[in-house]
């Protein structure tokens, strides 16, 4: 697996991601109007900005300077775990959302394996992987789960304007 064509690829793609996903919602401005669907949405949003960039930072590093990516993998995760969680607790306390808990969930627990394979890489070698390799994984996981969440909500599950 060559990791630097691999991250670039991935990184251009999430990218995109992103700017699909405003495309979709500037063609529905009342999400944004709403609390719950704002968050919802910038959820979603966060889903494909944080791989990306974090894809970005491990081109940035690659296999010669790893401490540079193990970094921002660490930062960037425990940015996107805990905004997932306060997300998943927002969504709690309004009863809303409850079809996109379970995406949610896998997602905070796939950042939380993201930051845990940034601090102690040599966890790879469990599964016989370099420590770039295991993240490519975890990152490719990170964004099929963002596709699930993008699934239900565009499809009306956990969206209150949508219960009909």
């Amino acid at each position: 697996m060559d990791v630097s064509t691999f991250y670039a690829l991935f990184s251009a793609t999430c990218f995109t991601l992103v700017g699909l996903w405003w495309n979709v919602v500037q063609g529905h401005g009342e999400w944004l109007r709403v609390p719950t669907l704002r968050r919802i949405v910038g959820g979603v949003y966060l889903s494909f900005l944080l791989p990306a960039l974090m894809g970005l930072f491990a081109q940035v590093g690659g296999t010669a300077s790893p401490e540079i990516w193990r970094a921002s993998f660490v930062v960037i995760a425990v940015v996107g775990c805990v905004s997932t969680l306060r997300l998943l607790a927002h969504s709690a306390r309004d009863r809303a959302s409850v079809h996109l808990a379970l995406p949610q969930l896998g997602a905070a627990v796939v950042y939380l394996l993201i930051a845990v394979v940034g601090i102690a890489p040599d966890i790879a070698d469990a599964v016989e992987l370099r420590p770039i390799q295991a993240e490519a994984i975890l990152l490719s996981l990170l964004v099929l789960l963002g596709h699930g969440l993008v699934w239900r909500f565009m499809a009306g599950e956990g969206r209150p304007d949508a219960a009909s």
